[in-house]
């Protein structure tokens, strides 16, 4: 219930700003390509790793104005990669080259909320932002792969997971932060971002609430289930967006300052 409301007063907040904006509001819609790495957050604490080579991509569509800093709102719908890898036998060995991995890739559906604070340069060529969203995500699909298992020869030590609904936990949300440059052409619009993706869900549902989560159906005895398990993904973007306002890209501008007119009276002339 606590989690409904910060999520409608951020909407509310998001909604004033457009309706502030107003007419001087201008709209880009585009598309997205990035790479990164992944990783997760495991209580107890896991001997990890980072995953490197996830891929991201899709829309995004910005509603913003000309104020100064001020920036606007938008909205991302993103293919995400997500992931996990950690060495469950760390404490059986001493030598971290002995480790046996245990790997989840998770391709989700991500849909971020997004405030865009920025500034102009360079004659209104270049846009300098920074980045604030509130993320909700979808998990449709994963692969695992077990090193233990296929130390012992087992056929099944890689392949597409399956979820189970008492165990695995498809829906996510998170926040995410970032910044990035956007050089302007004409009515085109090149970004390029970094964002850092915070999880506050878990992966894998709490064992005190589900007490049959006791491992994950690959074999792996050395696996318990985690009291805490959110995901964390990093991402180097690059976009392209169109902006569909006819008068093109514009900036905030000082307003020229009044001249107070002054009488001067003179008197005993």
């Amino acid at each position: 219930m606590r989690r409904s409301k910060h999520i409608l007063a951020f909407l509310g907040l998001a909604a004033a700003l457009v309706g502030w904006q107003g007419a001087a509001a201008q709209h880009t819609l585009g598309f997205v390509a990035g790479y990164g790495m992944a990783n997760g957050r495991f209580e107890p604490k896991q001997e990890s790793r980072v995953l490197w080579g996830m891929y991201s991509g899709g829309l995004t569509w910005r509603y913003y104005g000309t104020q100064r800093f001020v920036g606007g709102f938008g909205v991302d719908l993103e293919f995400i990669q997500q992931g996990f890898s950690f060495a469950p036998n760390a404490s059986a060995v001493d030598d971290k080259a002995d480790y046996l991995y245990y790997t989840r890739r998770i391709n989700s559906v991500m849909l971020p909320v997004v405030w865009q604070p920025h500034f102009y340069m360079l004659r209104n060529r270049l846009r300098v932002y920074l980045e604030a969203a509130a993320t909700f995500s979808y998990n449709f699909t994963s692969s695992y792969e077990n090193e233990w298992a296929r130390e012992r020869g087992a056929d099944d030590w890689r392949g597409s997971y399956r979820f189970h609904t008492a165990r695995d936990n498809r829906w996510g949300y998170g926040l995410a932060g970032g910044g990035g440059v956007a050089v302007l052409i004409r009515r085109f619009e090149l970004n390029f971002r970094v964002r850092y993706y915070f999880g506050f869900s878990d992966i894998v549902r709490n064992r005190t609430r589900y007490a049959d989560n006791a491992t994950d159906g690959s074999e792996n005895p050395f696996w318990a289930t985690p009291l805490r398990s959110p995901l964390d993904d990093l991402h180097i973007s690059v976009g392209l967006s169109y902006r569909f306002n006819k008068e093109g890209f514009r900036a905030w501008k000082p307003r020229p300052k009044r001249e107070k007119n002054r009488e001067v009276f003179k008197y005993g002339l």
